[in-house]
């Protein structure tokens, strides 16, 4: 249903308020089982995901764009003005005093998030259900630009899943989502139950490497080079660490092989998500 506000107090508008605040956007986005997915690309490949919204919002001068993703949306039976899901349409100014930023990429929606798969049911479904050959572990990475460029080097670079330890930063927070391109809801993913646990990676048959600045750390190309990458069926599980202090050393001990990117000029590391998108290139499945 289309709705029009004038009033940036409207209570229908608590998804959406105060937006800003870290602490209000952690209630919203997890305790109540919500996310926010902000421009109408990531809405639009949320909505391809088959993820249900709670309500739109955006400027009028929007509304024409979106018409066919809202009626793509779960809830919304088809049709362009949202059916039974709320369609919050604003001036731009008060959209932008509701969100505390310029909604300069068309719209928001507030979305319900949906429940995550198990580690062994998301690997065994990736590929049509072949099963995942090439995964990401991102153990405790916190900012939220890093792991939604990790997604989006996942996605180009062939990752067939990526698994977030307990204490990683959420996917599908708002910065996430945008840094992502929307490709969070287009790479399988899962939130591991603990961690350092790689008991459920070996028992599917992945040699996991740790992508780490060793003393008996391999050179990626080396690696990449061996059996454990260009076997046929070879399944492969790289392990990327956190942005101040890298891989833990319980990760870096249980381990099947310890890698690191080549490094010149005096340089000893990439940011995390460079590196990632350089090892899921070395990485990738050939042939």
């Amino acid at each position: 249903m289309i709705i029009e506000l004038d009033d940036a107090a409207d209570p229908r508008l608590v998804d959406y308020t105060g937006l800003t605040d870290v602490a209000l956007r952690r209630r919203l986005e997890t305790d109540r089982g919500l996310y926010m997915a902000e421009s109408t690309k990531v809405i639009a490949r949320a909505v391809a995901a088959g993820h249900a919204p709670r309500s739109f919002l955006m400027a009028e001068r929007h509304l024409e764009q979106m018409a066919p993703v809202i009626a793509a949306a779960s809830g919304c039976d088809g049709r362009p003005d949202g059916g039974e899901v709320p369609v919050f349409l604003a001036p731009e100014d008060l959209l932008e005093h509701v969100t505390g930023f310029h909604l300069h990429r068309g719209a928001l929606a507030a979305m319900h998030r949906p429940a995550l798969a198990g580690v062994g049911e998301l690997l065994a479904a990736c590929r049509d259900g072949d099963g995942a050959r090439r995964v990401a572990v991102l153990e405790d990475l916190v900012d939220h630009t890093n792991v939604g460029a990790a997604f989006r080097s996942a996605a180009a670079l062939g990752v067939d899943a990526v698994l977030v330890t307990p204490r990683c930063a959420d996917p599908l927070y708002r910065r996430s989502v945008r840094v992502s391109m929307g490709t969070v809801f287009q790479v399988p993913w899962t939130r591991l139950p603990r961690w350092p646990d790689l008991d459920g990676l070996h028992a599917a048959g992945f040699t996991v490497a740790a992508l780490a600045l060793s003393h008996d750390a391999v050179d990626l190309g080396q690696f990449s080079a061996s059996p454990a990458c260009t076997s046929p069926g070879s399944r492969v599980a790289l392990v990327l660490g956190t942005e101040g202090d890298g891989l833990g050393r319980r990760t870096v001990t249980q381990a099947d092989a310890v890698v690191r990117i080549p490094m010149t000029g005096g340089v000893d590391s990439l940011n995390v998500a460079a590196a990632a998108a350089v090892a899921f290139w070395e990485l990738r499945v050939r042939g």
